[in-house]
């Protein structure tokens, strides 16, 4: 055995990966929210996310899932109140999601109230990003990949 932590870990790490395989891929995020109700509709009706399935855990919190289209992956909305309320830090995390056109979703936005909170920002060769501001100040992030 080593006397450098780190090397032992890297060591360690490395007789582990011959032996099984470490994190396979990425299930869900969760964010936790004041308002459950108010956030799985906005994901839904703003975004186009599906709900897949929503139960409450064993220690009480309520949760929803819900999916892009294309994605595997699910965002977690998790309603707690017994850890208190939630304040976001502006700048802390954000979701991404691909979209084909920024300018046709900027239309779906006005259409329903709604406006980019920063953006669109194109790029010279195609493509482009914008954010939109989620309920409880978390931030999305919307890509249009360039074709």
């Amino acid at each position: 055995m080593t006397s450098c932590p780190r090397l032992a870990r890297r060591d360690w790490l490395g007789t582990l990966r011959g032996v099984m395989a470490l994190a396979k891929k990425l299930l869900h995020t969760r964010y936790r929210v004041n308002d459950l109700e108010q956030t799985v509709e906005f994901y839904k009706n703003v975004l186009g996310l599906e709900e897949v399935r929503r139960h409450k855990s064993p220690r009480g919190s309520e949760l929803a899932f819900l999916k892009a289209p294309e994605s595997e992956e699910t965002v977690e909305i998790c309603h707690f109140p017994n850890s208190g309320p939630v304040e976001v830090q502006e700048d802390l995390t954000h979701l991404a999601f691909e979209v084909d056109s920024l300018e046709e979703f900027g239309k779906h936005l006005a259409s329903i109230g709604m406006e980019y909170s920063d953006g669109p920002t194109m790029k010279e060769a195609g493509g482009g990003f914008a954010f939109i501001d989620a309920p409880e100040g978390y931030e999305i992030e919307l890509i249009e990949i360039a074709k």
